[in-house]
């Protein structure tokens, strides 16, 4: 298959990295210093599943240049989306699918605004990795995974094809039979966890340790499980305790990305986690007091990540 991925950091460069090494035909599109090292010296993945490298890495900084490809993997943030719907006009042609990996719930119909729900297959991954240095991915947490499906759960070629490419790859994968259910599991695990470990600074380890920060986890993921439901996504019975679960195999030295922009300064996923469950829950009135006072605790510091007001810290 013929793959490009938008947005080459920790989400794209692992999992595009491991389909490259894979065979398949992967085009990598980035900026900047980690472009010229992606071109110079290739793909250097440092993992906790094995290291590995890529040597002869395609790589460019323009989608024009790429042409159509059978699939797009958009691992930008969240907020960069409908930007990045834009600017992938070049690759789109009558088949081409564009996976959404972002956090949040809101990419699939960002994507489908720009360029039409025909083109759009909601996706979700798993994996705690970012750019350690140009052209360096480096994969700390996880057991990396990656679903997807078409937005009305038919189970199309071009998502068997892309199943069975990851499946080569060696990297876990999976066609929900419900994406919107997969999509709701998926923002319950890592919201609370992005807006706790950001408020906090703490990493898993620490927030799941004391009682205290144990009992705002919990009630952030009650406030999640109550909007989803209200929204008539048929969540499992036991959401909340699958995802405590979950929380308790995470490394202890785990934060997530949202909390890593946060305390680095850098524009972050805030509105499209935090401030979705706040938006969300308004619209179906069902209240959410935590979730409200992390995203109003955040707020200041990614409005001056983002230039917007200033302040000395």
């Amino acid at each position: 298959m013929r793959i490009a991925i938008i947005g080459s950091g920790g989400v794209g460069g692992y999992f595009g990295g491991r389909l490259a090494q894979a065979g398949e035909d992967v085009v990598f599109v980035a900026r900047g210093d980690h472009l010229q090292a992606l071109q110079a010296h290739g793909l250097r993945v440092e993992s906790i599943k094995g290291d590995f490298m890529v040597d002869a890495v395609q790589a460019t900084h323009s989608p024009s240049e790429v042409g159509i490809v059978d699939v797009v993997l958009l691992g930008v943030k969240a907020w960069q989306v409908p930007e990045a719907a834009q600017a992938i006009r070049p690759l789109i042609g009558p088949e081409t699918c564009v996976v959404t990996l972002q956090n949040g719930l809101e990419a699939p119909g960002q994507v489908a605004e720009v360029l039409g729900a025909q083109h759009v297959v909601g996706g979700l991954c798993g994996l705690i990795s970012f750019i350690a240095a140009p052209g360096h991915i480096r994969h700390t947490g996880g057991e990396p995974f990656v679903r997807f499906g078409e937005l009305d759960n038919h189970v199309s070629t071009r998502t068997e094809r892309l199943r069975q490419a990851f499946e080569r790859s060696g990297v876990e994968v999976d066609i929900p039979p419900d994406i919107q259910v997969a999509l709701w599991m998926k923002f319950l695990i890592i919201t609370p966890w992005s807006g706790i470990g950001a408020v906090t600074r703490a990493p898993a380890g620490i927030w799941r340790s004391l009682s205290e920060t144990r009992d705002m986890v919990t009630q952030c993921l009650h406030e999640v499980d109550a909007v989803a439901r209200a929204h008539a996504v048929a969540l499992p019975e036991d959401a909340v305790k699958s995802t405590w679960e979950r929380y308790e195999t995470l490394p202890s030295s785990g934060t997530a990305s949202l909390q890593r922009d946060i305390m680095e300064s850098r524009p972050s996923e805030l509105e499209a986690q935090i401030g979705a469950v706040v938006r969300l829950g308004k619209q179906v009135e069902v209240p959410t007091p935590t979730h409200t006072y992390i995203y109003r605790s955040l707020l200041p510091l990614d409005l001056r990540a983002r230039g917007q007001i200033e302040f000395s810290m």
